[in-house]
Order: C-alpha cells, then sequence, then structure tokens
C-alpha cells in the first residue's frame, strides 16, 4: 500500500500496527502516533513535526529523508532500520533504543545523546556538530566521514569504533576509551610521530 502525499497531520492513531505501508511526502505534524509498531514500512521525505512517537517500535523500517523536529521520541526503538538522511532538531533522544539501524547522512547537530547505547551502528557521513555524546556507548560504531565539530565524546566508550582523521581532530576527546589502534590514529592526525 502506498500513499503519497497525505496528510495525517494532528491525527489521532496511537498503538496503530502498520505493516508494508509506504509513505511518501506524508504530513505527520502534530500526529498522536503513541504506541506505533511499523514493520517493513517506508517513509520517503514526511514530516513528523511535533508528532508524538513515543514507545514506538520500528522493525526492519525506513525513514528516508524525514524530517523529525520537536518530535516526541521517548522510549520509541528502532530495530534493523534506516533513518538515511533523516534530521533530527530539539528531539529528547535520551530514552530511544537502536539496534542494527544506520545513522548514514543524518542530521544530529546539537543533539543530546547523553550515555545512549549506540554500539554497532553505521554514522557514516552524518552531521554530529556540537552533539552531547558523553558517556555514549559507541562500540564498534562506524563514524567515517561523520561531522564531529565540536561533539562532546568525553567519557565515550570508542574501543572498535571507525573514526577518520578528521573527527579525530574535531571532536573534544577528553577521557574517551580508545583502542590502541585508534590511539595510534589519534596520534597521527594530530601530527605526532610513534616509533
Amino acid at each position: 500500500m502506498e500513499e503519497i502525499g497525505e496528510d495525517y497531520s494532528e491525527a489521532v492513531l496511537p498503538k496503530e500496527h502498520w505493516e508494508k505501508r509506504r509513505f511518501v511526502r506524508c504530513d505527520f505534524a502534530g500526529a498522536d502516533l503513541r504506541g506505533l509498531l511499523s514493520q517493513g514500512c517506508t517513509f520517503d521525505e514526511c514530516d513528523f513535526t511535533r508528532a508524538d512517537l513515543g514507545s514506538s517500535r520500528h522493525e526492519n523500517s525506513a525513514f528516508r529523508s524525514c524530517t523529525f523536529d520537536r518530535t516526541v521520541l521517548a522510549d520509541a526503538a528502532w530495530y534493523g532500520s534506516s533513518l538515511l538522511g533523516s534530521s533530527f532538531v530539539d528531539c529528547g533522544l535520551r530514552a530511544i533504543t537502536v539496534r542494527d539501524t544506520d545513522f548514514s547522512l543524518v542530521s544530529l547537530s546539537r543533539a543530546n545523546l547523553r550515555k545512549v547505547d549506540l554500539s554497532g551502528l553505521r554514522f557514516r557521513e552524518a552531521n554530529l556538530t556540537e552533539a552531547n555524546l558523553t558517556g555514549a556507548q559507541l562500540r564498534d560504531t562506524d563514524l567515517r566521514g561523520a561531522r564531529l565539530l565540536g561533539a562532546e565524546l568525553a567519557d565515550a566508550d570508542l574501543r572498535g569504533a571507525k573514526l577518520d582523521a578528521n573527527g579525530l581532530v574535531q571532536a573534544k576527546l577528553r577521557g574517551a576509551k580508545v583502542d590502541v589502534e585508534t590511539a595510534l590514529a589519534f596520534a597521527g592526525a594530530h601530527g605526532l610521530l610513534v616509533s
């Protein structure tokens, strides 16, 4: 089932179960979608501004180039999903659960992700400028090409994470836990010669 340009703004649809549905450029602004279960759904260029997705669960669903602006995401969960190219502005993200999900090209500038478990996720070329990732779990996370200018990674667990030289120079890494490979890459990115 495909819906293009449908207006769901301010709709009250709590505890819906959507399976294998496709939404293109649909407006969910201000909608009550608490407890939504989406399985195998696709959302392309949809607007979730001020929508309530609290306690929603998304399994094998794709949110591509969607807008989440002041969206309620308390206790929301994504499993085996993609948020490719979506943007998050002023969203509460600290109580989310995310497993095996792709955040490539996502904009999370200034996002508060303190102590969030983001282990093993893909953040290729994501915008994490000035994001607060203090104490976050980022083990085995792919951060290559991510914009980390001013990102706070103090006390974050970066063991096994993949970062490029720009990220290692731009981010604030004081107290971060890293493996030997990342420590050597950090030294090289800062012009140190290790012998």
